[in-house]
């Protein structure tokens, strides 16, 4: 799942820090809580999550890799 990240976030500078299944779910959240965004302009998780799925969608990742990921972001959403 690390390197599928990689290739959808190929322009962030983070996904290339990411080293461990650990790591991965530590970003997944902190994107999916929109943390890196101001208070006051933040999505819901729901939004973002719904974000994240079009971009995987979207994406030329494999089915595999796409069907993973979005499991993977479902999963988080739902914690």
């Amino acid at each position: 799942m690390i390197e599928s990240y990689r290739k959808l976030w190929s322009q962030r500078a983070a996904a290339e820090k990411i080293a461990t299944q650990q790591d991965l779910e530590k970003y997944i959240l902190i994107e999916l809580n929109d943390e890196l965004t101001h208070p006051r302009v933040r999505k819901s998780k729901e939004q973002k999550l719904e974000l994240a799925l079009l971009r995987i969608q979207g994406s030329d990742l494999s089915e595999s890799e796409k069907s993973g990921l979005s499991a993977l972001y479902k999963n988080l959403a739902a914690k």
